[in-house]
């Protein structure tokens, strides 16, 4: 296989940027994800895919729950921030406005564009990441309807292995 191909392939798929968060008690975190998907209908479910050596990985197995927050359009330095290592930056919602969601206490983000509150149904090792399967179990709009979500493309980052 050539290299430079699969890469070049791989950029040209759509994604969104969205921040994931949970909560294990009083610890929170987030990150920057953008392989996320719709997986059921009934009941409603979605998945993405998280890198292995995460710090919110463990803290999502133990809680059982993370939210997705649609992250808006223009939101691109966010993201750069919320995509650091927990190890580089330990406490990256220091200073983001956030509310614990109802259900499962997962921040939510108060510009996000939407968010889901789930609840892990499963966690399927998938080479160097994790696929998490989440139901949701509640979800709001934001407020922000006439806002457009955020792009990979828009933000101009690239992704791809």
């Amino acid at each position: 296989m050539d290299p430079a191909l699969k890469k070049k392939v791989l950029r040209e798929f759509t994604y969104g940027l969205f921040v994931i968060t949970c909560a294990d008690g009083d610890e929170v975190n987030g990150f920057t994800a953008n392989w996320i998907t719709q997986a059921s209908f009934e009941p409603p479910m979605v998945v993405f895919a998280m890198e292995n050596d995460t710090r919110s990985l463990e803290m999502i197995r133990r809680s059982g729950a993370y939210a997705v927050n649609v992250l808006p359009s223009g939101s691109r330095d966010f993201a750069g921030q919320m995509g650091r290592s927990s190890k580089q930056n330990p406490d990256k919602l220091d200073g983001v406005r956030y509310e614990r969601g109802p259900v499962t206490g997962c921040p939510i983000l108060a510009d996000a564009v939407g968010w889901l509150e789930c609840r892990l149904v499963s966690a399927t090792p998938a080479g160097d990441h994790t696929l998490l399967l989440g139901e949701v179990v509640e979800a709001g709009d934001g407020g922000r309807s006439d806002t457009r979500p955020l792009t990979l493309a828009e933000a101009g980052f690239k992704y791809s292995g």
